[in-house]
């Protein structure tokens, strides 16, 4: 009897709702925790940031426009189909993160957790951070928040499933659409993600996602004139990066999110500022009727 040969998988990129290959033609070896190969993943170029970026834009006012409640809804559905898909996602966070099977879907279950909590926050941040404003005269004075617009973010080395999660999903349900660089050397989490979000309800283009190393496609990201914010959780540790990429980002005047120093633990409370980092306040006054 013959043996059978392995089926080895190249994954693609993830950008405007489908999953093109790398426009430089390059990919690079996945192996899990003990140096074991596991899978080809794209290597992401700066054309490939550039048409992620253009994605993004496109959809930006089409989600921006949904009711906070139908994005809710949209978020609630992804984490439904993660559940669906939880074997999936908790081979990807052993090979990818080295824990036990039993570590690994708790992992999985504080992810889905996570992007259901943050859809319950979808039609309620505004209430939250917005406010009627008292002032001397015969006015109403509203201050409202809204999404910020594209922002890039590169998501956490370490912490690839839980992390990579906790950093999008307060970015789309505040109304943003989103480029994502993730993890490098832990990137399978992440491309099965893209693939929840592709089989899901999120329009293509809210969530575009780029495997690669954040030190040679953040730069560009970085000093991109259409990216209009950027998180550098990803660069947690890495303080030269950091630096480097709020000084192009600080060119453009992007919000950004600074790196911490280190990778934060992930199962806490992340409260609310990962969202209301991305969110501008807009304040109207009309006048009162008689």
């Amino acid at each position: 009897m013959s043996t059978r040969i392995d089926v080895r998988k190249t994954y693609k990129l993830y950008i405007g709702g489908a999953f093109p290959r790398s426009e430089s033609g390059y990919s690079y070896e996945v192996t899990d925790s003990k140096g074991t190969f596991v899978a080809n993943a794209a290597l992401a170029s700066r054309k490939d940031a550039r048409d992620a970026v253009v994605a993004a834009r496109k959809a930006f006012p089409g989600w921006a426009g949904r009711t906070a409640y139908n994005r809710a809804q949209i978020v609630y559905r992804v984490a439904e189909v993660m559940e669906d898909r939880r074997a999936q996602f908790v081979q990807a966070v052993v090979q990818s993160e080295g824990l036990s099977a039993s570590k690994a879907d708790k992992v999985v279950d504080e992810a889905v957790d996570r992007l259901v909590w943050y859809a319950g926050w979808a039609d309620k941040i505004a209430q939250v951070v917005g406010n009627a404003n008292p002032v001397a005269g015969p006015f109403f004075n509203i201050s409202v928040p809204e999404p910020t617009g594209v922002v890039a973010v590169l998501a956490p080395q370490e912490s690839s499933l839980l992390g990579l999660v906790s950093v999008v999903a307060p970015v789309v349900v505040t109304g943003n659409t989103t480029v994502v660089v993730s993890s490098y050397a832990r990137p399978l989490p992440a491309v099965t993600f893209a693939e929840v979000l592709a089989t899901s309800d999120v329009p293509g283009g809210v969530v575009n996602l780029l495997t690669g190393s954040a030190a040679t496609v953040g730069p560009w990201l970085a000093s991109h004139m259409d990216v209009n914010a950027i998180d550098l959780t990803g660069t947690a540790g890495d303080t030269a990066l950091a630096t480097d990429l709020e000084v192009a980002a600080a060119d453009n005047l992007k919000r950004v999110r600074r790196a911490p120093a280190a990778e934060p633990d992930w199962t806490l409370d992340p409260g609310l500022e990962p969202m209301t980092a991305f969110l501008e306040t807009k304040t109207v006054w009309h006048p009162k009727g008689n």
